[in-house]
């Protein structure tokens, strides 16, 4: 099985696919996309000249890659993608022909935590808007994805990622809550400018208070992207 899981920034994506690789079946891949999303848009992301060296700028290569045999004939293949890098002229029906996940979270704390690693975000760089097309692409051709949201897995992680391998129809396991301090072999080229917190990790993080209160272009951003995470917050596996 291949398992695409789409989400925007400060997700909770790399945790997530640090609790797949820990499986022990199942080979990850991260933000394939990046490189050719980089290339395409001329931004100026910290590392960029690294990440355009690492990874494949041809997204018709990534897509093979990616629909291709499974890395170290590990029965799952989880993908880890960033909703924003599928701008116009990316390819997208391959994504039929996989398995996806829509990993959510609250605006606020996004533009929070994003808008500390990267200046003067734009709601396109959220990755919000793009998941809504998505996951309506995806309805539209017949298929329903699983959406779950970020806040209930670090609330209840043993409680929701059974519920997550149970819609995925694969089997639970415990090894999923934790994995080794100090990153993964299989993260991007630029896991030293944005993974520092979950690499000083060992499972998931506890549960979030409140959201952050904003101000200023953080408040509009996180204000602008709200439909579409109501969107897909009224879809998401329950937490009770």
């Amino acid at each position: 099985m291949r398992i695409a899981m789409w989400s925007g920034p400060r997700n909770l994506s790399t945790a997530m696919m640090y609790a797949f690789a820990a499986r022990g079946d199942c080979a990850v891949v991260d933000e394939p996309f990046y490189a050719a999303y980089l290339a395409r848009t001329g931004l100026d992301h910290p590392m960029r000249d690294a990440i355009l060296a690492a990874q494949p700028q041809d997204p018709a290569e990534v897509v093979a890659g990616l629909l291709g045999p499974h890395p170290a004939q590990r029965p799952l293949f989880y993908q880890k993608h960033m909703a924003q890098h599928m701008i116009p002229g990316m390819p997208r029906d391959w994504v039929r022909e996989v398995t996806n996940v829509f990993l959510i979270r609250h605006p606020a704390r996004v533009a929070a935590s994003f808008s500390a690693k990267y200046d003067n975000p734009t709601l396109a760089d959220l990755g919000f808007v793009q998941q809504v097309e998505l996951y309506e692409h995806l309805v539209a051709g017949g298929q329903v994805p699983v959406v779950i949201d970020s806040a209930d897995i670090r609330r209840d992680p043993s409680a929701m990622l059974q519920r997550l391998c149970d819609a995925l129809r694969i089997g639970w396991t415990p090894a999923m809550l934790s994995w080794p301090r100090g990153g993964h072999a299989d993260d991007g080229v630029w896991a030293p400018h944005w993974y520092g917190a979950v690499h000083d990790s060992t499972g998931f993080a506890p549960a979030e208070g409140p959201p952050p209160a904003l101000d200023g272009p953080r408040a509009a951003l996180a204000e602008a992207a709200m439909p579409a995470y109501e969107r897909l917050r009224a879809v998401a596996l329950a937490s009770g």
